[in-house]
């Protein structure tokens, strides 16, 4: 398995252990990662689940789960429209916009595992709707975006497949979207779960456009090296996300060695994801907390 691959499969994994999902819709999921009977219980049973049988409860549903309705952190959002922008190599790249009133700056948005969402849309709104005009890019859009999928864990499974170097490529020709856009805004970048471990590959890949950067609980790369970016970057962290947390020292040297600008800070008491408001690890006082350390650090390194 890629390091991507094994990262999704983890929070698969995870999901199952912390009682978001039964048993059968893990291996399910874990199954379309093209992942046999024999290494999915073996995953599991090494995140800590205890052995049980297959035939467990029915299937947990892919959609929504039921903090659908908690108030979301910051303002209501402004409205987004869907766009579309070249890609690398005579592709075409999706995106959903959203237009600030008066811009203080410019933010690319990158989604979570299952893809470009209605949660992710509403954060770029909510940006919008705090003075940083937002585009959230669609990583799946050379597979005819994420709307295709009608199955979340498909849309994640192909997150695995893809390679790295195309995520950089689409991720650097949504900069350069951003900035057609955004003309003579300084740009910065957010991106929560998977889109964490996106932004800091994104940092470690020569990309020198970027003022800022927020990675939401995101792993690090192996071997990063962010001697090619001048981005300020504020890392998020979750008390309760030892996976993710392993790497935060690894991210604090490479800050270091790049001398960039930074602060890593650790929300305590909540777990991995728990600034989504659509997700069952939500928690509102740590996102809404969250929020304004993001507005800040943006106010300070895109005016």
């Amino acid at each position: 398995m890629t390091p991507i691959q094994r990262y999704l499969a983890e929070e698969v994994a995870l999901d199952h252990v912390d009682g978001l999902i039964p048993r059968r819709e893990a291996l399910r999921r874990l199954a379309l990662m093209g992942l046999g009977l024999p290494a999915a219980t073996a995953l599991l049973a090494a995140c800590g689940a205890p052995p049980e049988p297959a035939a467990s409860p029915a299937p947990a549903t892919t959609s929504a789960s039921a903090s659908a309705s908690a108030s979301p952190a910051g303002p209501a959002p402004l409205p987004t429209e869907p766009i579309t922008f070249p890609g690398p190599e005579g592709t075409t790249l999706q995106a959903a916009w959203a237009a600030a009133t008066d811009p203080k700056g410019a933010v690319l948005v990158i989604h979570e595992n299952r893809g470009l969402t209605d949660h992710i849309r509403s954060v770029a709104g909510r940006l919008a709707a705090s003075g940083y005009s937002a585009l959230a890019v669609d990583l799946l859009s050379r597979e005819g975006g994420t709307a295709s999928f009608t199955d979340t864990a498909q849309a994640t499974a192909k997150l695995g497949e893809i390679a790295p170097e195309r995520f950089v490529a689409d991720m650097k020709a949504a900069v350069g979207e951003l900035l057609n856009r955004a003309e003579g805004a300084k740009l910065g970048m957010v991106g929560f779960c998977f889109g964490g471990g996106m932004t800091w590959l994104l940092l470690s890949s020569s990309e020198p456009r970027l003022a800022a950067a927020v990675p939401f609980y995101g792993p690090l790369p192996g071997n990063a090296d962010m001697a090619g970016t001048k981005a300020a970057v504020l890392g998020v962290y979750a008390e309760q996300d030892d996976r993710v947390n392993a790497t935060r020292d690894a991210a604090k040297a490479a800050l270091e060695k790049a001398g960039l600008t930074h602060e890593l800070v650790t929300f305590p008491g909540v777990g991995h994801a728990f600034f989504n408001d659509t997700g069952q690890r939500y928690d509102a006082q740590a996102a809404a907390q969250a929020y304004e350390r993001v507005l800040d650090w943006f106010g300070r390194h895109l005016a």
